[in-house]
């Protein structure tokens, strides 16, 4: 009899070990959402989504306003180019289209634009907007690449055309555009500021209206950080704007600039050239 329960319970016992063994792990669910970045249709559905429901909560609607430019730039854009944020001043803010409306004449709308670089993953809007999104390219490829424009938009009665669309030198750390003026010759200009997290500063790529708001601008690049400056100067009175190179020397203890070295725009080369030496040039 004790020889009967002893094998019953072996085999009671191997059978609960098998049973165990047996059982296959559970499948991997898949993270809503995660592929969208692959997915070009997925995307423009999550767009319209989101479209349609700041349609809804907008109380006061206008000709040509904010929400009807994201539907601009989703109706006549490649896939994967977004009207992107400007960078939150608080935590809890609640980020704002990168969209700057022409006072002088509300027809003319400024937007930033960012496009997915082809044959690569669609960007994420939130990837390219702030300071810690200035590291991007390091590991762009990861994360996509993307595009930047300033962009002028024209309204007529409540529809939209492109005036122009100018090339930002740049694939993230955006954090906003506004209107300056040049001190010495009055002209306006588009200042579209970059975080620039590696050198602890900022990048400045300023977009100046020498030919009026409607033609191409031009641009010129300037910035600040720990041992790196270039200032808008005009060195030639013409109607270009000039800039300062700033030299730094590192003392060990302390950083000091040491010298400022001019560079001129060149008409005809279409490059800035270096007052000291003309063989050293800048496109910006």
């Amino acid at each position: 009899m004790k020889k009967l329960l002893l094998m019953l319970f072996a085999f009671a016992f191997l059978f609960l070990i098998y049973s165990c063994g047996g059982e296959s792990e559970p499948e991997p669910q898949n993270i809503p959402g995660e592929d969208v970045a692959r997915s070009p249709e997925k995307d423009i559905e999550i767009q319209r989504y989101n479209l349609q429901r700041m349609r809804d909560q907008a109380v006061n609607r206008t000709p040509c306003d904010t929400i009807a430019l994201i539907e601009y730039v989703l109706d006549n854009y490649p896939e994967g180019t977004y009207l992107v944020d400007f960078d939150r001043t608080f935590a809890y803010n609640v980020p704002k289209p990168a969209v700057f409306y022409y006072s002088k004449n509300r027809e003319y709308v400024f937007g930033v634009i960012a496009r997915s670089k082809p044959g690569e993953r669609l960007i994420e809007a939130k990837n390219v907007v702030g300071w810690d999104q200035s590291f991007i390219d390091l590991d762009s490829t990861e994360l996509g690449t993307a595009f930047f424009y300033l962009v002028l938009f024209k309204c007529e009665g409540d529809q939209f055309s492109i005036v122009w669309e100018a090339p930002i030198p740049s694939h993230g750390g955006f954090n906003r555009i506004y209107l300056n003026k040049w001190k010495y010759k009055g002209t306006e200009y588009m200042q579209s500021y970059f975080h620039y997290a590696r050198g602890s500063g900022h990048i400045d790529y300023n977009y100046f209206f020498v030919n009026g708001l409607t033609s191409f601008p031009h641009l010129l690049m300037t910035y600040e950080g720990i041992n790196f400056k270039r200032t808008i100067a005009n060195v030639n009175d013409d109607k270009y704007p000039d800039y300062y190179e700033h030299v730094y020397v590192d003392y060990g203890d302390s950083l000091r600039a040491v010298d400022s070295i001019a560079f001129v725009w060149n008409e005809k080369d279409s490059v800035y050239i270096n007052t000291r030496n003309k063989k050293i040039t800048r496109p910006y």
